[in-house]
């Protein structure tokens, strides 16, 4: 379909471990990314983000199934891909004893232009992400955020049709996450097609036009932020930490009226209701009837954290 710049069908990957047994990374993904998108893909440690984008930037071959960006198999024709694609990782890949301008250059050069090209190319982009002022400085000397932009620039001085960011504000300072947002919406608006990844959620809620939450390697939901909220319902998330085990007050929450469903995991109690304030008073009189003292509570109303925690089951993983 020529207005897809991402498409994936039952995407899989195994691994062997080293006691032979196999481990799917990726189980049966099916993806679609429109040209032009701003996408987010959401999901734990461990949920099959970084092998996705592996396979998707032709770094890991799939075992099954079939990814292609552009209408190009990245395994069948990894070149036409990479030459498509840009791609800042985590890391820092940047030149050490090179320029600002001369990252920018050489990379240029790397994608076949001239050398006349390459240098107006880069100072396009030296403007855009206003680093003129340090065309001349040795990335070595930059600080994180600066080095980031110089990041994202390099991976699009020859114009890719996908740009790939992997955790791209992981580690900035609130200031510098917030101009980076203001360069991803830029790039969005003149057309640019992002697939990015964050563990960031009011990330990908301010940018996105649509999200994916990923888990145990399947694709559990795509969709605008409204539409996700919808697929959920319009609840809140009280999450209350007792000073005990919370099993029996989770299993007279199941069958309370204000509660949706219940969680608890230890001293944790987390419940799922459309009325909170109902929810709240019943879980206060009961835990006091059951003398199990409550040290604290959180209340966490419809958000993409709500959709998150409702899909996933939990915020972090180790």
């Amino acid at each position: 379909m020529p207005d897809l710049a991402i498409q994936t069908i039952e995407l899989g990957k195994t691994y062997r471990s080293h006691g032979g047994e196999d481990r799917a990374a990726v189980n049966g993904l099916t993806l679609e990314v429109r040209t032009g998108e701003l996408f987010a893909l959401l999901g734990p440690n461990g949920a099959g983000k970084s092998t996705t984008v592996g396979i998707l930037t032709t770094r890991v071959r799939p075992t099954s199934g079939t990814a292609k960006i552009t209408g190009c198999d990245v395994a069948a024709d990894p070149v036409a891909v990479k030459q498509r694609i840009g791609v800042v990782t985590q890391h820092n890949t940047l030149d050490r004893q090179l320029t600002v301008m001369e990252n920018l250059e050489f990379r240029g050069r790397y994608a076949g232009m001239t050398t006349r090209q390459a240098r107006k190319r880069a100072d396009e982009l030296l403007e855009v992400f206003s680093l003129t002022d340090r065309a001349g400085a040795l990335v070595q000397t930059l600080s994180g955020g600066l080095a980031q932009r110089v990041l994202i620039a390099r991976a699009i001085v020859h114009r890719p049709d996908v740009l790939f960011l992997d955790e791209p504000t992981s580690g900035l300072d609130p200031q510098t996450r917030v101009n980076l947002w203001d360069i991803l919406r830029s790039m969005r608006t003149e057309g640019q097609t992002i697939l990015l990844t964050t563990h960031y959620l009011e990330e990908a809620e301010n940018l996105c036009d649509r999200i994916g939450v990923i888990d145990h390697g399947k694709l559990l939901t795509t969709g605008t932020l409204a539409e996700l909220k919808a697929a959920v319902g319009d609840e809140t998330v009280l999450t209350f930490t007792f000073s005990g085990d919370t099993e029996e007050l989770a299993g007279k929450a199941q069958h309370a009226e204000a509660v949706t469903s219940a969680e608890h995991e230890g001293a944790v109690l987390r419940l799922h209701t459309a009325e909170p304030e109902r929810a709240l008073e019943w879980t206060l009189q009961t835990a006091s009837e059951l003398r199990l003292p409550l040290q604290d509570v959180q209340i966490l109303r419809p958000s993409l954290e709500s959709v998150f925690l409702s899909l996933t089951g939990r915020e972090y993983r180790e």
